[in-house]
């Protein structure tokens, strides 16, 4: 039922609100997605699009919309089957600002249940899209941090901005209901110095390290006996394997 959608989305239910879904659903069919595609050891460019028919069924008399009907693509059912996608909190919708939907989209792909996950700006910057300056952009993720701080109306995630670097940490509630799912989280307790990140630097220069340091812990399979040492020596071989950062 449209009118489910639409509060299920936090959106108003008016005239002008049914109109608006129609075009949603018009730019959604023709939207095409050219992606990478892995499957059984095989990897293939597509280019897809996330529904491939939508009818929408009005009461003749009236106009008033019954019932809306969508067709998904194949590869967004499958993904779905397999539990290749991630959830949302329902809160989500209740977010306004561009911004810090997308900070939560982040947060659930890369933070995940992990205790901590956190970016440079610069990376950050580049991951949203935004186009605000530097100085501009560190400010709005500052006021984000700020009005999450006071009001918590970030969903499942704590955001805090130290410097030039965003740190995020899943909230209590959401490892009460996701804690004993499966993760792709790595090893937190293996910490590491503030002079392991200067080092890294130097060893990739121009790659945000701690993008790297996620990537390393991803990669690693047992915590190393000397972590500092070890999360160099992936940086400096990162580095020569894929030069400077695009």
């Amino acid at each position: 039922m449209p009118i489910d959608m639409l509060k299920a989305t936090n959106r108003h239910t008016t005239g002008q609100a049914y109109a608006t879904l129609r075009r949603a659903l018009t730019r959604l069919q023709f939207t095409q997605i050219e992606t990478n595609i892995h499957d059984h050891g095989l990897g293939e460019w597509r280019s897809i699009s996330f529904i491939t028919d939508a009818r929408i069924v009005k009461e003749d008399s009236t106009g008033r919309l019954l019932s809306v009907e969508l067709e998904m693509g194949d590869w967004l059912v499958k993904a779905i089957e397999n539990k290749n996608v991630l959830t949302l909190n329902k809160a989500y919708f209740q977010l306004r600002k561009p911004l810090e939907r997308r900070l939560y989209e982040l947060a659930r792909k890369h933070c995940g249940k992990q205790d901590v996950w956190r970016i440079g700006l610069d990376k950050l910057q580049h991951k949203t899209g935004s186009t605000s300056t530097a100085k501009e952009f560190k400010r709005l993720v500052k006021a984000i941090c700020r009005a999450d701080e006071a009001q918590s109306h970030m969903p499942d995630y704590r955001f805090r901005l130290l410097h030039d670097v965003l740190e995020i940490t899943p909230k209590p509630e959401f490892l009460e209901i996701y804690g004993d799912s499966p993760s792709f989280a790595s090893d937190v307790s293996v910490r590491l110095s503030s002079d392991a990140y200067d080092q890294a630097r130097k060893a990739a220069p121009t790659w945000d390290v701690y993008a790297l340091e996620q990537e390393w812990r991803m990669w690693m399979n047992d915590p190393p006996r000397h972590p500092d040492a070890a999360f160099i020596g992936f940086c400096r071989k990162w580095y020569e394997r894929k030069g400077k950062a695009p």
